[in-house]
Formats: C-alpha cells, sequence, structure tokens
C-alpha cells in the first residue's frame, strides 16, 4: 500500500474535536414518559423472576424509546460515531439497573462477551490490587520485569492511552463519577487518518500493513498468542481503525514475535499525538451513556482520584458493554483475525469463547 493509493474518509465521522463539543447530533436525554416506559419493563422481568443477562429484546419492550434509540444507532453508524443519552436515575432502579442498562443495550444491538468467562456486563472502577495476579495475566518482559495488561490498567485510576475495543460499539454507564479527572477524551480516528495523510502519507501507508498485537488479559492463554492486524483498513468506501499500544507493546515482550523497526513506533507516537490534538474531552455524570463506534472514533481517560476513603462500591464506576451492531459496516478480509465476521451486519466481536 501507497499513500497514493490511500483515499481520505469522507462523511460525519471525520470530524474535530472543537467542532463536535458544539455539535447537538450526538447528544440525546431521557423524558419522563421514557424513564417511566423503562420502569413498566423493568416490572414486567421482575414478575418474571429473569436474570439481566438472560433477557432477550423481546423481554424488554419499549415501544416508546426505541424510536429515540433507533436514531441513535444511525448516528453511531452513520453520523459521528458518538451518541450519549443523558438523564438516568441510576440510584431509582437499585438493585434492577442492571437489568435496565441491558435492556437498553439490548435494542441498540447484541451485547457480546467481554472476557473467556463469558462476561457480559463490566464492572470499570479501580479495583487496587494485581488484577494480572488474580486473573493469571502475567507477561514477563524481556527485561525481566512484569508487564502491565490492558485489562489491569482498566481496572486502575491510571490513565488510559488512546485504543480502541474488540467490538463495533462500547456503551458506558455512568453511575459515579471520581472527585478529580476520569475525563472521557475522544477522537475521531477517520481524521486522525486523513490528517496524517496529509501532513506523514509515508507512515499512515504504513499503517494499512500489519502490526503484531497480543492476546494477554483477554483469551486465556493469551500471554503467548499473538495475531498480525493492520491499523487502518477500508472496504467498500467504509473504513475502520483498530488500536490499542498496550497490546503491540506486549506483542513485542513476546520471543516469537518479529522485532518492530523504528518507523513503526513512529507511525503509532504520529497516531497517538494527532489524537491528542484532535480530541474531544468530556466528563460523564452519573447517568449518562455513552455509546462509541470503535471503527470511526478513539477514546482514552485521563488519570482519576476518588474520594478518600471511599469504599469499593463509592469509586468512579462505570458499567460496561460490547455491542455487535445490526447495521455496521463490512471490513477488510484482513481483519477476520480479530473479528470473526468481516460482512455487514454480522454478529462479531467480543472474545471467543472456549
Amino acid at each position: 500500500m501507497t499513500a497514493e493509493n490511500i483515499a481520505p474518509v469522507e462523511g460525519d465521522s471525520a470530524w474535530y474535536g472543537e467542532a463536535l463539543a458544539d455539535d447537538p447530533r450526538w447528544r440525546f436525554s431521557l423524558s419522563d414518559e421514557d424513564i417511566e416506559e423503562l420502569r413498566d419493563a423493568l416490572a414486567a422481568v421482575r414478575a418474571r423472576g429473569l436474570a439481566w443477562r438472560d433477557m432477550r429484546k423481546a423481554d424488554f419492550p419499549l415501544p416508546r424509546l426505541a424510536g429515540k434509540l433507533a436514531d441513535m444507532v444511525a448516528e453511531l453508524e452513520h453520523g459521528s460515531g458518538l451518541a450519549n443519552l443523558s438523564g438516568l436515575p441510576v440510584e431509582a432502579f437499585g438493585d434492577g439497573l442492571r437489568h435496565v442498562w441491558y435492556g437498553i443495550g439490548l435494542h441498540m444491538g447484541q451485547p457480546v462477551y467481554q472476557d473467556c468467562n463469558g462476561l457480559l456486563m463490566w464492572d470499570i472502577q479501580d479495583e487496587s490490587q494485581d488484577t494480572d495476579t488474580i486473573l493469571g495475566h502475567k507477561l514477563t518482559a524481556r527485561d525481566g520485569s512484569t508487564f502491565t495488561s490492558s485489562k489491569a490498567r482498566t481496572l486502575s485510576n491510571g490513565q488510559l492511552r488512546f485504543h480502541t475495543d474488540r467490538t463495533d460499539v462500547v456503551a458506558l454507564l455512568c453511575l459515579r463519577q471520581a472527585a478529580v479527572g476520569g475525563v472521557s477524551r475522544i477522537a475521531s480516528s477517520a481524521t486522525v487518518h486523513n490528517v496524517m495523510l496529509q501532513r506523514h502519507p509515508d507512515l499512515a501507508a504504513l499503517l494499512y500493513s500489519p502490526y503484531h498485537r497480543s492476546r494477554l488479559g483477554e483469551e486465556r492463554g493469551g500471554e503467548a498468542l499473538s495475531y498480525a492486524l493492520p491499523v487502518f483498513g477500508q472496504r467498500d468506501g467504509r473504513f475502520t481503525s483498530h488500536y490499542s499500544r498496550t497490546y503491540v507493546e506486549a506483542a513485542q515482550e513476546m520471543p516469537n514475535v518479529p522485532a518492530m523497526e523504528d518507523r513503526h513506533w513512529r507511525a503509532l507516537d504520529v497516531l497517538h499525538d494527532l489524537a491528542d490534538e484532535l480530541c474531544m474531552e468530556m466528563t460523564m455524570q452519573a447517568g449518562d451513556m455513552q455509546f462509541i463506534n470503535n471503527h470511526v472514533i478513539y477514546h482514552a481517560r485521563t488519570a482519576y482520584q476518588d474520594h478518600p476513603g471511599s469504599d469499593i462500591d463509592q469509586r468512579r464506576c462505570l458499567h460496561r458493554l460490547w455491542l455487535s451492531m445490526p447495521n455496521s459496516r463490512p471490513l477488510p478480509e484482513d481483519h477476520g483475525v480479530l473479528w470473526q465476521n468481516v460482512e455487514a451486519g454480522a454478529l462479531r466481536g467480543g472474545i471467543v469463547q472456549d
């Protein structure tokens, strides 16, 4: 692939952070009637004694809210790639909150597994523990030090670099925000691609070639598994980018993976710097629901501090869903190593179960 053969990404997904911050198209809110409908749907599944993970879309009817959620689904795939739904009274739903959140997710797409043990909803918070040791995700670096997996970094209060998740759409419900920090940063990967193509065309072309990534922290035995996948791809005029530097760095600590050249690292450095330059920042509040199309958006998080002395049930917490979307784009054939099925609208993404 040469720069001359690469087409810039066109359309609403190629946005600049400053402009998108003032654009209302990705902002949605729940009305009183919407909330009442959620209460009715919750009461119906509770009356049946149905666990949230056993629910199907038909078990949680939302005839009124469904139209708004459909507009969000369209915005995610054919618009900016971002949708934020605000106003969920998280405390009012009590221990039924997971039913409500999962029910909303079912009306957006199909939840897929987030680890090798069948996890469908993940609580993102600082667990203040050696997550890798507890979960058996240990990778020893070439210099003898311990490499911290992406999963362990997520379950801390540290900064998270720009990355994508292994799903069409990542959905986050904010239960509690931190005392300081924890700011969500999002950047259009389409715009990053276009600006890199203008400023550093050779590096942009390089990101269409495979980069080795580790499966550390995802598949069972992932510390010994790797795969090769380009960072950028296009098919039928549709763009996709899958990127997480942590997995690339982890692969470089594995003895069976070829060492990257300086130019490969330089391309990743430029990608990060452009995402930092072009991004938008937002702080989620309790009851905010953020949906991000991973094919066209990189997301990151600033470091944060919880309230001093907070117990784990009082710390910053987000409920995360990974959604395979019914209106998803086709992906290049060489992306099948990650997505399994690359056809438009296919059930794909997530972690393959043993």
